[in-house]
This record gives C-alpha cells, sequence and structure tokens, in this order.
C-alpha cells in the first residue's frame, strides 16, 4: 500500500473509536456521571485547550524531527488517555484526561499533514487531503454507528466499550504510520531525491532556529496568511467550536431530541462526506480555493437558518430537521477540509509548512476551546435564540473574510519580505 493510503487508513481507524465517544461525552459527563452542564463544557473545553498547546508544538516538531516520530508518540498519548477517561470517577480526573486526550489528537494533526504533502505529488495533494478527511469521516461514522448500539447513558460504564474502542483505535493506527514510515529515511518520501532530501535538511535547519514568537511574527507578515487564519476562526467558530457539545446541548435543551438522535446526526454527517467527499473534489479542481470558502461560509448560514425553524416546531420534526442541519454542514466540510492544508501550505515561507499548519490548527482549536463555555453558559441561561443568531453572524463573518482573502489572492500573496518556497510547495494559490 502506497505510503499516502497508509497515513489515511490511519487516520480512520484512530477515528473510529472517537466517533465513538464524541457523540456521547458530552451526555455523559453533565447526565450519567451527573457533574453539571458546565463541567462537561469544560471538559470539551480543555480538550481544546489541550489541542491548542499541542498543535505549534506538534507542527514544529515535524520541520525539525521525523513527523512519523511525532505522530507515533502522539498517537500513544491518546491511547493512554483514553483509557483514563474510562477509570476517571471524578470530574478532576475526567477533566485532565480530556486535557491530555486533546493534547494527544492535535499533535499527530500538522505531523500527519506533513507526510501526506511530502509523500504525494503537488498534483495529487487536495485528491490526497481529501481521501484523509473522507478516511477519518468513515471512521467516525462506523464508531457513531456502533456506539448507537451499545453506549448506555443510563449507566455509569455504559461509554466503556467506546472508550476501549478509542484506546484500540489510536494503538492501531500508531502502528500503521510506524509502517509506513519503516525504511524512510527522516520521514521523507518514496520520490525524494538527494538534491531534494539536502533541500528539506536544509529547510528543516532554518525552522529550527526560529523561536515560537519568532515563527509567528514572520508568518504574520504574509498577507494571504493572515486572511486565511481570520477566516480559520469564523468558521471554526460558526461550527466546529459547537460540533462536539454546544449543538448537542442545544438540541437536547431547546429541541428536546432524543440522545440517540446526536449519534445519528453525527453519523449522517460522517456519511454525507463520504458519499459526496470525492465528487466534490472532482468538480471543485481548479476552482479558487477562497471562492471555495465563501462558499462553506455560505453553508454555514444555512445551516444556522434551518436550525433556527427547527425551534419552531414539534420535537419530533425537530430532530429530523436537527439530522438534516448536521448533513449540510457536511457539504460545506468537503468544500474546506481538501483546500485548507494545501492552501496553507502553499503559502507556508521555506521550511516552515508543520509549523504554520501547527500553528493553524491551534487557531482552530483556540477559538474551539472558547466555544463549549459560551454555549454552557448562553443554554445554561436559556438563551437559545441567542446561541443562533450569534451563530448566524459569526456565519456572515466568514463569508465577507472569505471575500478579502479572494482579492489578497488574486492580487499576490507574496510575504515582506518575500522568501522562496520549495519547489514542491510553489503554485499558483488559485489551482491548489
Amino acid at each position: 500500500m502506497k505510503r499516502p493510503m497508509m497515513v489515511v487508513l490511519a487516520g480512520a481507524v484512530s477515528m473510529l473509536g472517537w466517533g465513538a465517544v464524541l457523540p456521547y461525552q458530552f451526555a455523559y459527563a453533565a447526565n450519567t456521571r451527573g457533574w453539571g452542564t458546565l463541567a462537561a463544557a469544560a471538559a470539551s473545553s480543555l480538550f481544546s485547550v489541550g489541542a491548542l498547546l499541542a498543535a505549534p508544538v506538534g507542527g514544529r516538531l515535524a520541520d525539525r524531527v521525523s513527523p512519523v516520530h511525532v505522530a507515533v508518540v502522539a498517537k500513544l498519548v491518546a491511547a493512554v488517555s483514553s483509557l483514563v477517561l474510562l477509570w476517571a470517577g471524578t470530574p478532576a480526573a475526567f477533566l485532565a484526561a480530556m486535557f491530555v486526550f486533546g493534547v494527544g489528537i492535535t499533535a499527530a494533526q500538522p505531523a500527519q499533514s506533513v507526510l501526506v504533502l511530502r509523500w504525494s505529488g503537488s498534483t495529487d495533494r487536495r485528491k490526497m487531503f481529501a481521501w484523509a478527511f473522507t478516511g477519518s469521516s468513515v471512521g467516525m461514522a462506523i464508531g457513531a454507528l456502533l456506539a448507537a448500539q451499545v453506549v448506555d447513558l443510563g449507566r455509569v460504564d455504559g461509554m466503556s466499550g467506546a472508550f476501549l474502542m478509542a484506546t484500540a483505535g489510536f494503538v492501531i493506527s500508531a502502528g500503521l504510520l510506524a509502517l509506513a514510515g519503516r525504511g524512510d529515511v527522516a520521514g521523507r518520501g518514496d520520490a525524494a531525491t538527494s538534491d531534494q532530501a539536502d533541500a528539506d535538511e536544509t529547510h528543516e535547519a532554518a525552522a529550527g532556529v526560529l523561536s515560537g514568537r519568532a515563527a509567528i511574527r514572520t508568518l504574520a507578515r504574509i498577507p494571504a496568511l493572515r486572511w486565511v487564519g481570520v477566516v480559520t476562526v469564523a468558521i471554526a467558530l460558526g461550527f466546529y467550536a459547537q460540533f462536539e457539545s454546544g449543538l448537542p446541548a442545544f438540541a437536547l435543551t431547546f429541541l428536546h431530541v432524543p440522545a440517540r438522535t446526536i449519534g445519528t446526526a453525527a453519523a449522517v454527517n460522517c456519511l454525507v462526506i463520504v458519499a459526496l467527499q470525492m465528487v466534490v473534489v472532482k468538480l471543485t479542481a481548479r476552482r479558487n480555493p477562497a471562492s471555495l470558502l465563501i462558499a462553506v461560509g455560505v453553508v454555514w448560514v444555512l445551516s444556522w437558518g434551518i436550525l433556527a425553524v427547527a425551534m419552531r416546531t414539534t420535537p419530533v420534526l425537530a430532530a429530523t430537521l436537527f439530522v438534516t442541519t448536521f448533513g449540510v454542514f457536511a457539504v460545506g466540510e468537503t468544500l474546506f477540509a481538501p483546500i485548507l492544508n494545501p492552501l496553507t501550505a502553499s503559502l507556508a515561507p521555506d521550511g516552515m509548512v508543520g509549523t504554520t499548519l501547527g500553528l493553524l490548527a491551534a487557531l482552530q482549536t483556540g477559538v474551539s476551546a472558547v466555544g463549549p463555555l459560551l454555549a454552557g453558559l448562553a443554554l445554561g441561561a436559556g438563551h437559545g435564540t441567542t446561541f443562533v443568531v450569534v451563530h448566524l453572524v459569526i456565519s456572515v463573518a466568514a463569508v465577507a473574510a472569505a471575500m478579502r482573502l479572494r482579492t489578497v489572492l488574486r492580487r499576490g500573496p507574496g510575504a515582506e519580505p518575500a522568501e522562496p518556497r520549495h519547489a514542491s510547495e510553489q503554485g499558483s494559490p488559485a489551482l491548489v
């Protein structure tokens, strides 16, 4: 099996267990364990805080040492923390385990992205990132569907199977990545020439001398990367920050849907991604990435509009609309996932691809840390309408920011000062 597909398979296996845990962890902490809504929201936020701290570190390590080693170690950390979630008997233990869980899962992501970039040709990158996202969605869909049959939120041990599935998934994923990287010097791809390897070593050394703050300053000098960051923040706030806890809490509290509907919605979200992802990639292969990001924002606006309608219907119809909304969100995700990392890599300075991807992941997860707490406060105070309206506004802001990014890309994304990029990373951003 080719190395990029091994990374795809590893991502799919690791997300199988996370798909079993994700739809239910909020209700499990809040209701099953009796720790309350704020504790459950804090668990989701701590997961995101751990991710926020781990993403840039994982990215910088992927530039300086073998990304294979970084990804494998991070997966094993995630496996251990999922076992701790199984044994956690107090809110403090559960919160700590969720924090480490976030560290393990997210530290692996920039390293995996670097591996996909190194092990695939520049013309195949959108397709490979689409496959990676689809593979993760397949894993999550299978995990969510299995969990819907075995998770029992009426029992304290009702999620034991889900936590064990997560542990096994991360261990197997680590093994697959280690196997893919076997015999690969410093994580370089099969087709790398000696000149390419020498260039990569130079780039990695250049990245290594930059401190975290210096790296941020270097990236902030690139106008297009600044707007990519703004768009990423708006899109993350508009959906991803609420996917794990805010939307499930909204559905349970204001739409009055059964808990199993949450798992069904998550499964539908993943299945729609699987069904449409490669079709969308083919149809949008030569579309300007900023135009696709505009479309993502429009999908977010439509989705929150559907949820606004759901609040004024019966619980049965509201459940249908909630599941439908997750399917609509998935359409936007099929546009977003394949273009973000290739676009970011094409704009990254010399030798800083992993660092740039890590910082972008940190932005995305950082705002996700705020999302669950704000949702817990708003929904706990009974402000369901405000919850929906605020996210409608954020989604409109995502559209406006993506329009600005498109203008910047058309003018030219160059940094001040201009820095040459690796030959494999160059090319017109409009065709990334």
